[in-house]
């Protein structure tokens, strides 16, 4: 599905990375791993289209993505991404449902069944809450219930576990390692060893090493041998 080939990016004298080269397969889930600062989410953020990089490419399904005009960069966003971030990008002063269709209208789509969707995530009843009312890691399961009315076919999770406890780390990687199961494409930008035992793969931008996780730790759903939110 993302081919990243030949890529670098630097910041005035500093260079991330170049040369970078990983190849997600369509329904895989990745751990983007490295040191703080060593461009994990960067790099995210150049696949999103959220930043650019110096060179190279990221093609989409064979389609060079750097290359969108806005029109196509918009699409893009709302056709094929779902994000989930450490901060939740939620509109504070709306409600729980409001929140939710906002990523209906991103995909023009028709109206979904809401309540399956915040039962899945335990927030069942609570569509009318106020988003400033709940606690972070309600808030944050609020953005996992984005992703699963927008149903987007890439996720790019940036420490989406870093500010939870154990219990709401593991739903939201229990929830997005179901959505890789059903096909969609998973990258996750941490340090955690737990979320990266759950990953197929790993790939570290700042050795460029890209390598599989062993299945039996990937369907691992043991916490008790892991930081969930070792930062």
């Amino acid at each position: 599905m993302i081919a990243v080939k030949n890529l670098s990016k630097s910041f005035g004298r500093r260079t991330l990375w170049s040369d970078l080269d990983v190849t997600v397969h369509s329904g895989e889930m990745l751990a983007v791993t490295g040191p703080s600062g060593a461009g994990k989410s960067t790099l995210l953020n150049c696949i999103g289209l959220l930043e650019w990089p110096d060179s190279g490419q990221i093609l989409y399904e064979g389609t060079d993505i750097t290359r969108f005009g806005s029109r196509a960069r918009r699409r893009f966003r709302r056709d094929v991404l779902g994000y989930l971030f450490q901060n939740y990008a939620l509109i504070e002063t709306a409600t729980v449902v409001e929140n939710l269709e906002i990523a209906v209208r991103a995909r023009r789509a028709r109206r979904p069944r809401y309540r399956d969707a915040l039962e899945h995530v335990g927030l069942a009843g609570q569509e009318k809450e106020e988003i400033h009312h709940l606690s972070g890691g309600e808030q944050q399961r609020v953005a996992l219930a984005r992703l699963l009315v927008k149903q987007p076919s890439l996720v790019l999770a940036d420490e989406p576990t870093g500010a939870l406890d154990s219990a709401n780390a593991a739903m939201v990687i229990d929830t997005l390692r179901e959505m890789s199961d059903a096909g969609c494409t998973v990258l996750i930008a941490t340090h955690s060893h737990y979320i990266q035992s759950r990953c197929d793969a790993t790939f570290d931008v700042t050795s460029l090493r890209h390598e599989q996780v062993p299945r039996e730790n990937s369907q691992s759903n043991s916490l008790h041998d892991a930081e969930v939110s070792s930062d």
